[in-house]
């Protein structure tokens, strides 16, 4: 009889450890309860985004935010899934916040229940390192929150002053007579009333929103993003400004340039003109950053 050697038998090899996966039916489950129970807030909230041009940025902040985190989906599958029962409380929390500021009708603080529920939800599922992951985002839904009454009617009265001085000035360079009393412009041919719907709160919300999102693609350090979101307040002045001094320039030469479609467009104009300067800003940044990292 022959003998025959037995190979020796190779141990297994180990086996990896699955990847994290997301729970989409509890996010799907979560997410509906959540669009349920804040439906009223919701609808109100998206009204307002259509009949108030200030906030007509809201309908693409949602999208912008929910692109954002998609586009971390493969960090998020990477992180270990690890649940917060912290989140359950911020949910809790939130629900009292909504219902305390419906009865009370501070829409505010109810609107803004619907993000802290969010992240409540997200931090109980997922957990701290999933929502750190998904903070930036998060932060971004903020900008769909219009700002309280207060606020508004105090900013809102700030850069009126502000838009009516520096049109005063501009006007006055471009060799027009012009008197100003508070937010009235008198030039000679008429009077310009500088009224809420032009003290720029629009353009400097919705520039401050582009400022974020374009800081994001373009560039990873976070200095710089925060920089560029604080360039938007004096690029955002600036600019109303220019607007203000350009619709007293064209009412001079002719009134009707001033109004309607001729004024809707000129805002417009004077919109992207901002957006362009603060993407020069962005360059410039860049290259006093690159000198100084050079010296």
């Amino acid at each position: 009889m022959v003998s025959v050697p037995v190979a020796p038998q190779t141990p297994p090899l180990p086996v990896a450890a699955p990847a994290s996966r997301i729970s989409w039916q509890s996010i799907a489950w979560f997410a509906a309860l959540l669009v349920l129970c804040y439906a009223p807030i919701l609808y109100r909230m998206g009204t307002q985004w259509a009949t108030d041009e200030n906030m007509g940025h809201g309908f693409f902040v949602p999208i912008v935010a929910g692109y954002i985190a998609w586009q971390r989906r493969d960090l998020l599958l990477a992180t270990p899934r690890k649940s917060n029962g912290w989140g359950l409380f911020l949910v809790i929390f939130a629900a009292i916040e909504a219902l305390a500021a419906t009865l009370g009708a501070e829409l505010f603080t109810a609107r803004l229940a619907f993000v802290i529920a969010l992240f409540g939800v997200l931090l109980y599922l997922g957990g701290t390192q999933r929502v750190k992951i998904l903070l930036f985002p998060l932060l971004l839904l903020l900008f769909m929150i219009p700002i309280p009454t207060i606020i508004y009617a105090a900013l809102t009265l700030k850069l009126q002053m502000l838009a009516s001085q520096l049109g005063e000035q501009l006007i006055s360079a471009a060799g027009i007579p012009v008197l100003r009393a508070g937010n009235t412009l008198t030039l000679p041919s008429q009077t310009l009333d500088i009224a809420e719907a032009c003290s720029g709160i629009r353009s400097l919300l919705s520039l401050a929103f582009l400022s974020l999102v374009y800081a994001y693609f373009a560039d990873k350090r976070v200095w710089v993003r925060w920089v560029l979101f604080a360039l938007t307040i004096p690029i955002a002045i600036a600019a109303n400004g220019i607007r203000v001094a350009l619709t007293g320039i064209l009412s001079e030469v002719n009134i009707n340039l001033a109004q309607g479609l001729y004024h809707e467009t000129e805002g417009f104009i004077v919109f992207v003109i901002a957006l362009i300067a603060l993407i020069c800003s962005h360059s410039v940044v860049k290259f006093i950053a690159n000198r100084v990292k050079r010296a």
